[in-house]
């Protein structure tokens, strides 16, 4: 096995076509987004034989301070990337890529390596990480939980496999005469997002991403007409908006806004359905509604949110716990502080 940089967006991309469980936090423009924010970034193949057999883009993330101590770590997002499915293979590979990050992290001087692998969670799964000394991270970074939306099947097919409250608010909002949805990728239409976005911030509160970060998280994808932001107003107030990745034939649920104003205005509904149909029109096999909690945990705060996406249809879909490589003490002091900050979000 050998482990080395990959050079080709074509290469890198190409791989990604042939893996079943696509994740646009692996692509190549996430990388470059990442980038963009001044972070450094790697993107690793596994080679065997010289045949491309996994990948992984590792993130090199901020500088972590806990008092006067500062240290960084490498994670990487849904990753690694791993075509062969037979537990020993993946962990011969991953074995491969761990040797090159250890000498990464110590190059870095790095904590910890974390992985939030797009796996399967199951019990054979769990022990390729625990066999290589891996630990459950106190925290997740991206939703290790999501509702995912299977788009093969006709308008009518998937309007009679939602929920029936779904299905009514989406055809009422239909014939809402003020109520429309529109798509832009404007100045203006981000602007509009971020302002509904702070309204949605202190009203669930949440730790949200800077308008910085979504705005080359925008330039990022729209090279490659990669992005979209929905807009759903009722005349001229914007009462739900959201962000929406298309990559590699799957549309995400990235970024979401609503306002509180009308309740009674089936708006969110209407954007998603229109989400939706435009997915179809671009050959997407899948609607990834990106997290929701778990049916087990009570009064978890993105429950209404839950049941809302649930509303559409489709299955969730279950992926290991995020893992983390434990490297310097550092780690426990950090460990600390992020699981405090799990008990007080409530997640």
């Amino acid at each position: 096995m050998i482990v080395k940089t990959v050079e080709q967006k074509e290469e890198w991309e190409g791989f990604l076509q042939r893996w079943p469980k696509k994740t646009f936090l692996q692509s190549w423009n996430w990388g470059e987004f990442q980038k963009s924010q001044g972070k450094k970034i790697w993107r690793l193949g596994i080679y065997e034989q010289d045949v491309l057999q996994g990948i992984s883009l590792v993130i090199k993330n901020p500088v972590i301070k806990v008092g006067k101590y500062e240290k960084s770590f490498l994670f990487c997002p849904h990753g690694p990337i791993i075509l062969k499915e037979r537990a020993e293979l993946k962990k011969e590979l991953l074995t491969a890529l761990l040797e090159e990050l250890r000498v990464l992290a110590k190059k870095e001087k790095a904590a910890f390596i974390r992985f939030a692998p797009l796996w399967e969670s199951t019990l054979k799964q769990q022990a390729i990480f625990a066999a290589l000394g891996f630990r459950k991270a106190p925290m997740f970074i991206h939703p290790e939980l999501t509702w995912q939306l299977s788009l093969p099947p006709s308008e009518e097919t998937l309007l009679r496999q939602m929920r029936k409250t779904t299905r009514y608010l989406i055809r009422r909002g239909l014939n809402w005469p003020q109520l429309k949805v529109n798509q832009g990728m404007s100045q203006k239409d981000l602007e509009n997002f971020w302002q509904l976005y702070q309204e949605t911030v202190v009203r669930h509160h949440f730790s949200p991403f800077s308008k910085n970060y979504l705005e080359k998280e925008i330039s990022a994808f729209q090279k490659d007409h990669g992005i979209a932001i929905f807009s759903s107003w009722l005349n001229d107030q914007l009462l739900a908006s959201a962000i929406i990745v298309f990559w590699q034939g799957i549309a995400f649920y990235h970024h979401g806004a609503s306002s509180m104003k009308h309740s009674e205005v089936p708006a969110a509904y209407l954007l998603q359905w229109k989400v939706i149909q435009e997915a179809k029109k671009r050959k997407c096999s899948v609607y990834n509604f990106w997290g929701i909690a778990s049916s087990t945990a009570r009064h978890h705060p993105w429950g209404g949110l839950t049941l809302f996406k649930r509303g559409f249809g489709g299955e969730k879909k279950a992926y290991l716990a995020t893992q983390d490589l434990v490297l310097s003490w550092f780690y426990w002091l950090n460990w600390l502080v992020e699981k405090k900050r799990r008990i007080k979000r409530g997640v």
